[in-house]
């Protein structure tokens, strides 16, 4: 387990100090530490994801040039000093409490209100008399609706049932917990009856308050990561892919994701040459992206979005956002070390960076890879935990 370290990632970077433990002063300010917190919503984590969080923490404190204080203690910690590193998007009420009013004093979002951290607000609701949360934004849906695929989602059992019985003429319906990540909480029904059945597995009051989600279900998925990531005045936008693997329960679940990550914004990522799926998931995602601020309130300085394109059961391709995932995640320790890559040589314009989940007795990681974890997690079996940068182009000149 390396959870202090991006070392020896590539040739290059490796002769520009890459990820050296030495501290990178970029812009230097009020802020003297770095700090996890845990927030009031977040969900349990497995000791690897702990790991990783931590491995996040301490390079971004690099970043900063400044020290990494652990876990956020309010005795030992003035807020108006730390960047805040939380486990899981924020709530507005919760940020203030900490003092956070930018997305320059975290890596994360905000957002005013539980559901809208979760894929829930990505499709529409049945009608204009369905149950809903408060704060419910029906023009978020609306206006991200021709970025994502055919779907709703429902507040309760008797409107999940008319969503389904509406999507099953078109062929299975993928059905999703809002609060599921990496593959879990979803179940692909063919009737009405197979819904049914997941609905006796899931808690009424659950079902109030978060949500489920249905939409099409598409064969022959693959999944596009796109993402634009800012720590202090460094900013990255990026475009990849997702692999799935099997655990060790035998399911598949998110493996790891493939960035091309670009110096700069949005702009700047349009301009790098990819085929043109790519470039819709990436116009797509910017879609979903633009009508965040339809929840009054909501900032963030991470924002990636997952792109599903594949096939429906009438043989018709389809793309579209799945969420958004404005957390510390999968991808982050590839989104950071492409920010060090860039903070170390400022000739970079390009950098391919790959963090990568293996499940089972480890396997030698690649050369020049920084493991994060290898062992035996309690609760999620032997697996291994590695980032590595495979490319990295100058700019020209």
């Amino acid at each position: 387990m390396d959870g202090s370290k991006f070392s020896s990632l590539i040739g290059h970077a490796r002769r520009s100090r890459l990820a050296t433990g030495g501290q990178i002063a970029l812009n230097p300010q009020a802020i003297t530490a770095v700090a996890l917190y845990r927030s009031r919503l977040g969900s349990p984590m497995y000791l690897h994801e702990k790991v990783a969080l931590s491995v996040v923490a301490e390079s971004i404190a690099r970043l900063r040039g400044c020290r990494c204080a652990g876990v956020f203690d309010a005795n030992e910690h003035s807020i108006e000093d730390v960047f805040f590193v939380p486990d899981d998007t924020l709530m507005l009420e919760e940020a203030r409490g900490l003092g956070i009013h930018s997305p320059r004093q975290l890596y994360g979002a905000v957002v005013p209100y539980p559901f809208a951290k979760t894929k829930a607000i990505t499709h529409r609701l049945i009608n204009k008399h369905a149950a809903r949360p408060y704060g419910w934004s029906a023009a978020f849906a609306e206006n991200v609706s021709t970025a994502v695929l055919p779907g709703y989602v429902a507040f309760n059992a008797k409107d999940v049932r008319t969503a389904a019985r509406r999507l099953l003429s078109q062929g299975p319906v993928r059905v999703k917990e809002p609060l599921g990540d990496g593959g879990h909480g979803q179940s692909v029904v063919s009737t009405i009856a197979e819904l049914d059945a997941f609905l006796e597995n899931s808690s009424a009051d659950r079902v109030a308050s978060h949500g489920l989600v249905l939409e099409t279900n598409l064969r022959g998925v693959m999944t596009r990561s796109i993402g634009h990531t800012m720590i202090g005045d460094q900013t990255i936008a990026y475009h990849g892919t997702q692999r799935s693997v099997t655990n060790n329960q035998g399911l598949s679940v998110y493996g790891g994701s493939h960035l091309i990550c670009v110096r700069g914004g949005w702009a700047e990522l349009e301009t790098l040459p990819m085929n043109a799926e790519a470039r819709l998931a990436i116009t797509q995602a910017r879609l979903y992206d633009g009508n965040a601020a339809q929840y009054a309130g909501f900032f963030a300085s991470r924002r990636n979005y997952d792109v599903g394109q594949g096939v429906d059961e009438r043989g018709q391709w389809r793309s579209g956002v799945l969420e958004g995932s404005w957390r510390s995640g999968g991808a982050s320790t590839a989104e950071l070390a492409a920010l060090t890559a860039f903070a170390e040589d400022p000739s970079l314009r390009v950098v391919e960076a790959a963090s990568v989940k293996q499940f089972g007795k480890p396997r030698k990681p690649p050369r020049g890879a920084a493991v994060h974890f290898c062992g035996n997690d309690p609760d999620d079996g032997p697996l291994m935990r590695y980032t590595v940068i495979r490319r990295a182009l100058r700019d020209a000149g």
